[in-house]
Formats: structure tokens, sequence, C-alpha cells
């Protein structure tokens, strides 16, 4: 037996392990009910007497010692795992809840989706702009009320440079570096200087559209927005187009769609009247076209610009723009559906 046992102390002195279910194997094998120590326990009471002490004692110091070895190994496993594992003090101790877009997100990304199925191609240019591209470039006569300082928000210091107050200029960027066909959507953030009010707000978002080719005509544009209102408020929509006046299109016309809520008949929210306006719309008009360096004579084209704000309003009812701004979860999380 003394044989026995000082073979396995050797075993032990070299004992590895590379994952916890082998050092759980080795456990079972030595120190288990049915392992190899516990037999050599087992045993004991067939050793002569005159041996029983020296063979008692090395039982005695196998057991232990094939304990202590286990006790290092699992140790050694801890200390690894908690080495590799980094604790994030910054995290909060409760769960993190997951985020919603948010719905002015949501509802451009629809805008964008339907005129990128018409063939539209999204165009991206600057909040901080010069007075050419926001401004000249789109027809602004010289004393048009647009360029007051109450209305736009200009760098004090260079007068020319200013907030952009629409993406029309993004229109203009592309027109002076592109020739027909030109097929494409501008959203972005705008500027105004106005009072902050449930109606108003000094900053908002617009997705404006130009087409610009051959024979482009204001049918083509009345089929381009009754599909869009179709898609984005649903089969049933009517629109309707009233003239009206902006300084780059000529005709120009305003484009009511009819109220999704009392279907045409009349209710507070479309004033009694069953048609709610959201967008401005026109053929671009030809000094436009030869200010940005195309020429008029072979080429037409339509423009139209939306209010991001408007179109969310009309879709979910939300009467107060400032709520827009407000980074309120509880009406954030409204959306969650939606997203």
């Amino acid at each position: 037996m003394l044989a026995k046992i000082e073979q396995l102390l050797q075993e032990i002195d070299g004992l590895t392990a590379h994952s916890a279910e082998e050092l759980e194997a080795l456990r079972i094998k030595y120190l288990s009910k049915k392992g190899a120590i516990n037999d050599l326990m087992a045993d004991f009471r067939n050793v002569p007497a005159d041996q029983k002490k020296a063979v008692g004692m090395k039982l005695n110091e196998l057991k232990n010692k094939a304990q202590e070895r286990i006790a290092t190994l699992k140790e050694a496993f801890e200390n690894q795992d908690n080495g590799t594992a980094e604790l994030d003090l910054t995290r909060t101790a409760y769960p993190i809840e997951l985020g919603t877009r948010h719905p002015l997100s949501i509802v451009r990304n629809e805008i964008i989706q339907i005129f990128s199925r018409l063939g539209f191609t999204i165009a991206d240019g600057p909040e901080v702009e010069d007075d050419w591209h926001v401004f000249s470039s789109m027809n602004f006569p010289e004393d048009h009320p647009a360029r007051d300082m109450q209305d736009t928000f200009f760098i004090e210091s260079h007068p020319d440079i200013l907030l952009r107050t629409h993406t029309s200029s993004v229109q203009s960027r592309v027109m002076e570096v592109s020739q027909p066909p030109i097929r494409v959507i501008c959203p972005g953030r705008v500027y105004r200087n106005e009072a902050i009010s449930y109606r108003a707000h000094c900053f908002f978002h617009q997705v404006e559209g130009l087409y610009v080719d051959k024979n482009v005509s204001f049918t083509d544009l009345k089929q381009v927005l009754l599909q869009f209102a179709q898609e984005m408020f649903g089969p049933e929509t009517k629109i309707r187009l009233r003239p009206s006046y902006f300084p780059f299109t000529e005709p120009s016309a305003e484009m009511d769609i009819s109220c999704d809520i009392c279907g045409g008949e009349g209710c507070p929210f479309c004033k009694y009247t069953g048609w709610v306006e959201i967008l401005g719309c026109g053929m671009v008009d030809p000094a436009v076209l030869e200010a940005n360096g195309i020429d008029s004579k072979v080429y037409t084209g339509y423009a139209f610009g939306m209010g991001v704000e408007r179109i969310t309003n009309l879709k979910y009812k939300v009467k107060d723009l400032r709520m827009f701004s407000e980074n309120d979860t509880r009406f954030l999380k409204e959306f969650e559906a939606a997203n």
C-alpha cells in the first residue's frame, strides 16, 4: 500500500487543469467517495498492525496534499476570471433600457424611403451657408423680407454668412456642379429667427426635392406628390394644389391633403375645411436654372419642400412643436411601436 500511496503523491504533485470541467474530473478521481484515496482508506483495515501507524500517516499526507492541490487550481481559475472581466464603474445599477427612434427621425426616414423608391437620391450640404446659395441663387430679391435679421440668423462678423433658412441651398450646390438629369431630395435642419411657441421654433427640419430634365411638366410634379401623399397618409388620400408664390418657382402652389381624421367632412383639426396644408411646390423658375449654370431653354424642372415636424404632427397628432426638442423620455416612449 505504501508503494501505491507514493505513486499517488507523485501524480498529485503534477496535477494540472485547463478548464473547470477538467478540475472537477480530478476532484472526482482522487477525493470523491469512489475516488482513489477513499479506496485506500477502505483497504486500511487490511494493513498489518505493525504498519498501521506509518501507512495512516502517509494516507493523511496524501489526502491533505490532494485537497490543497485541488484548492490551489480552483483559486487560480477564479483569479484568472476576475482578471479578464472588466468592471464598468460608470454603469448604472439597474438594467439599461433600450432606446427608441425619435418621431422626427421615423417620419424623415419614411419620407426618404418613399422618394427613394421614386428614383430620388439624397443630397446634403452645410448648415452654415453663404448668402449666394441660400438667397441669391434662389432668385430672392435684395429687399426680400427673408433677408431681414428678424427671419435669419446672420454671423455678426461676416454679414454674408448665415444659418441656412431652408435646404434649397443644397439644391443650388447640386445644380452648380451637376448637369441634368437631376433628381434629388435634401433632408436637413434649418434655422429661422422666430419666437419659440407651441407652433413655431427657431430650428426645424425640412425635406426638399428637385427634379430637372428635358420636358419636365407640372403634371409630373402633381403625380409625384399624389404618390407621396397616398403612401404616407393612406391610399384614399386626395390632394389639391392652390396657387401661391415662392421666389424660386413659377408657377408656385401649396398642396393640401384631405383630412385623414374626418375623411374630408370637416373637423376641428382641419378647421372644418376638410383639407390640411402639408407642403409648397412649383416649377423651377428659369432664373434659378440660369443662375446655377443650367440652360433654361433646354431644361425645365420642379421643386417641392415640406417640414418634417408638420408631417409628424399630421401622422401622430402632436400639438406642441416644443415636445420634439425637450428630450422627455415619457413622450419618446410613445413611439416605441413605430420603430
